[in-house]
């Protein structure tokens, strides 16, 4: 090991002090003479130098994308538990209806559309999840459109789950949008309903309340087993030509259109599939 001795003033001064950096961090032993009291009247011999120690990243508070190049951008939070695609979907449902977004398609083409819709989701919900993958921004497509389209069911099968239209008017837009996509998954595209319910339960606790989920928990669990079992909330398209012209709106999600002409009643509920 090397052992330099050098003058007593030669790096004590204020202008000199970071010198002796590089030969303490390169292992080599620094000895200093005393200094004398005719030289300074203060003594650095009882003194050790120390560095600043490094500062560390928060990974709660900091997210470096993909490419190893790019700066690290900061957060609210970050939420590994939440699924991408249904925090997305539901905020932009909410967009959608509230503010006058289009429900344009979403796919690997669109260059920064998932990191557009992630910074929604911050804005809105105060964290972020894992970025969205391809098949993530294919499924924010498919379930955005699709509980657009059966919008009307939906609500129809959340209300008649709810058994009280004033529990389902007063939910938070945020709660009842979680729910009209759980519906749309587990009624229109199959998807395993513990796992629908789960993530559903997660997202509601996180951005909403534990009551929140609570109650996500329980309609969506009754749903499950009403799928089960083949047996969801009949819509009744009985009554006169108003009635019969409501429940076929609310059975395959259209407008409401006062069904005049007795042959076009008959065509359409004899042949439901082509007014799809």
């Amino acid at each position: 090991m090397e052992i330099w001795n050098f003058p007593a003033c030669s790096f004590f001064s204020d202008h000199h002090t970071h010198t002796i950096m590089p030969s303490l961090l390169s292992g080599r032993i620094l000895h200093f003479p005393k200094l004398s009291a005719t030289s300074s009247s203060e003594s650095y011999s009882s003194k050790q130098v120390k560095f600043p120690k490094k500062i560390s990243q928060n990974p709660a508070t900091s997210v470096r994308p993909a490419d190893s190049g790019s700066p690290l951008r900061k957060t609210h939070k970050l939420n590994l538990e939440v699924s991408p695609h249904r925090a997305v979907s539901a905020v932009r449902l909410m967009r959608i209806e509230f503010g006058g977004a289009f429900a344009d398609l979403l796919n690997e083409q669109g260059k920064g559309s998932g990191d557009n819709e992630m910074g929604y989701v911050e804005r809105t919900l105060g964290f972020r999840t894992r970025d969205l993958d391809d098949r993530d921004l294919r499924l924010v497509t498919e379930v955005v459109g699709g509980t657009i389209r059966w919008r009307r069911y939906l609500d129809h099968l959340i209300l008649s789950l709810c058994h009280d239209e004033r529990t389902f008017r007063s939910m938070e837009p945020l709660l009842v949008q979680i729910l009209r996509i759980g519906f749309y998954e587990i009624t229109k595209l199959d998807m395993p309903p513990y796992a629908v319910v789960d993530e559903s339960v997660r997202l509601a606790k996180v951005a909403l309340r534990p009551g929140a989920g609570n109650l996500v928990n329980g309609i969506l669990r009754k749903l499950a087993v009403l799928k089960e079992s083949d047996s969801l909330p009949a819509v009744e398209v009985d009554g006169d030509d108003r009635q019969q012209a409501r429940g076929l709106a609310t059975l395959y999600s259209h407008p409401v259109v006062r069904l005049n002409c007795f042959f076009f009643k008959s065509f359409v509920l004899e042949n439901p599939g082509l007014i799809l």
